[in-house]
């Protein structure tokens, strides 16, 4: 890894080891999708998107779809003006490029003419300045701490598709529907079919960035139409997953070396 972050290339399916760094980190997917997961949940990051690790935070990721990786860390008088807890940002059209600049071959390529301190410097300001600028989006996906939570949690990660209401889930595991939804409310800010609606959205783009199509992608994430799931998804991605799939490509595209020939975007024909 390069003092300032750089490009990571990951195959599908990649995962980091759990680590700390003592500065804060943004990371973006110029292709493919990327979860980052800390003890405090698991943020997804879809193109045009950008997620930040305040320092300290244990963390891994987990590359889905072949995934170009770029990681910039923030010294501190620059951590201080974003949140001091994991967040989803989206990236500009400007934040993008500086995000590409400061991890492109200028910075790890010895035959290029790298960037200089203060050049660096004020494209990182610029970069903060963007981010917070920018809303911040609802892709960081909060982990439950309490037992009973954490019991609904691993079912509906292993079958996103379940419907089961909160009742019927609660009588699995033994708590009332009132006390679910009081631990939901307090524990992690929204209700239970927020939370689900979510973590649906967030195995969509998993398989979005494998490929499926929208009408599968729908029924896999326990949507009844495909009209109902692209409207949930367009609400908290912005766009549809149709788009969202054509924006992908265009992004893994304009990220590609020049003269690199179309067959090599992992993300062709996805």
């Amino acid at each position: 890894m390069w003092p300032a972050g750089g490009r990571h290339l990951w195959p599908s399916g990649g995962t980091s080891a759990a680590q700390s760094h003592p500065r804060g980190h943004l990371v973006y997917a110029a292709s493919g999708v990327l979860a980052v997961h800390t003890e405090r949940g698991t943020s997804i990051v879809p193109a045009n998107r950008a997620a930040w690790t305040p320092a300290g935070f244990t963390h891994y990721h987990r590359a889905h779809g072949d995934t170009d990786m770029r990681i910039v860390f923030l010294t501190p008088s620059l951590a201080r003006l974003v949140p001091d807890r994991p967040a989803v940002f989206l990236a500009s059209g400007l934040a993008r490029e500086v995000l590409l600049a400061l991890t492109g071959p200028r910075n790890y390529d010895d035959a290029a003419p790298g960037y200089g301190r203060a050049a660096r410097s004020r494209l990182l300001r610029v970069l903060v300045d963007e981010l917070r600028e920018a809303h911040e989006q609802p892709l960081h996906l909060p982990e439950p701490r309490d037992d009973r939570l954490r019991a609904i949690a691993r079912m509906l990660y292993e079958t996103p598709a379940d419907n089961a209401t909160l009742a019927e889930l609660g009588r699995t595991i033994g708590a009332s529907t009132r006390t679910l939804s009081r631990l939901f409310r307090d524990e992690l800010g929204m209700t239970f079919y927020e939370w689900r609606t979510q973590l649906r959205v967030h195995h969509a783009l998993v398989l979005l960035a494998d490929g499926h199509d929208t009408i599968r992608t729908a029924t896999a994430c326990g949507w009844a139409n495909p009209s109902s799931f692209i409207a949930a998804f367009s609400e908290i991605i912005g766009t549809t997953p149709g788009r969202y799939r054509t924006g992908r490509r265009t992004t893994a595209q304009a990220s590609r070396p020049p003269g690199a020939q179309a067959e090599d975007d992992p993300t062709a024909g996805g």
